[in-house]
């Protein structure tokens, strides 16, 4: 697989992303054995970056990828990415504790949880409306000279807030939401400033949470499923926003592809230092997913995938 850099960190062109594995899409159904196997997979065929969250469980997701790098002897092969700042309170609701006393301890807790010394990659998760950004980021530069994170990210920031964490610490990504149906960290400015400035994007929910791939329907989201409360899978949006993957798949019928493959090469085009994350749970949507990465889209490709109608409801 190609090799993509955020910031000075180098990994693979499609990361993964492991929270479906214990935590937020129908993970009643997860299979540890399968999730174990997929990470196992995912470095087999070169996908070296892992996603993950202090708040995805809460505290399971992290839990579930330490014992896999660790007993299974993973941890030189792979990049670790985890976040710190957002609280669970529910399944919809979080709150936000980004003082310093609160990041240190947490990568405390992160560390142990991931058995390993250090974090490759250390995300603040959301900006805290109560501490100056700065203070968030200064707190994790302490981390960075004691050798217990490597690299600093942010998550879910405005242009003005990466220019204020850079001027405390090199920032070496910045991990938002960016799909063909999902398009303000284009609009606002975000993915232009990371392009320009060597900074790495991650794009979340890279497949419209599952939606880009043409298989997802309001029947197939579980109860305690976070999309179930979202207002772009109500019966009434998805009907609506069926044309975005009907365009897409014609697009795919061009490359003999999936439309995921199609959603995903869309992401890779958008920048030198774009890396999607895509979550999966399941090998076989881990070995589809990483085939995107030999797909090269037309610039009649790319007319097409602009000229599709805008998503019917908010992503939130």
């Amino acid at each position: 697989m190609k090799r993509k850099h955020l910031g000075t960190l180098d990994v693979s062109e499609i990361g993964l992303g492991a929270m479906p594995m214990s935590w937020g899409y129908n993970y009643e159904s997860a299979d540890p054995a399968e999730s174990r196997a997929t990470l196992h997979r995912a470095v087999e065929i070169g996908v070296t970056l892992i996603d993950t969250s202090d708040v995805y469980g809460p505290f399971t997701n992290e839990t579930l990828i330490g014992e896999c790098i660790s007993a299974d002897g993973l941890r030189d092969k792979v990049q670790v990415a985890t976040k710190v700042g957002l609280i669970f309170e529910s399944a919809q609701s979080y709150g936000r504790n980004a003082s310093p006393t609160h990041i240190r301890s947490a990568c405390d807790a992160s560390l142990q949880r991931l058995q390993t010394d250090y974090i490759d990659l250390y995300q603040l998760h959301r900006v805290d409306p109560n501490v100056p950004i700065e203070e968030s980021i200064g707190a994790m530069a302490e981390l960075v000279a004691e050798g217990k994170i490597r690299h600093i990210g942010l998550s879910e920031t405005s242009v003005e807030e990466i220019e204020r964490a850079s001027s405390v610490h090199p920032i070496a990504s910045v991990q938002s939401e960016l799909s063909i149906w999902t398009s303000e960290n284009v609009d606002n400015g975000v993915l232009q400033h990371c392009n320009d400035n060597n900074i790495g994007f991650l794009a979340y929910s890279p497949l419209g949470r599952g939606f880009l791939t043409g298989k997802l329907d309001s029947s197939t989201i579980g109860e305690k499923d976070f999309r179930n409360g979202n207002p772009r899978f109500s019966e009434e949006a998805l009907a609506s926003n069926q044309a975005i993957v009907d365009g897409i798949q014609k697009v795919a019928d061009r490359h003999g592809a999936t439309s995921a493959q199609i959603s995903l090469a869309w992401v890779i085009a958008q920048g030198p230092n774009v890396v999607p994350i895509p979550g999966t749970k399941r090998r076989k949507w881990l070995e589809e997913n990483a085939k995107a990465g030999d797909i090269t889209l037309t610039e009649q490709d790319l007319a097409d995938i602009a000229a599709l109608p805008k998503s019917v409801a908010p992503r939130y």
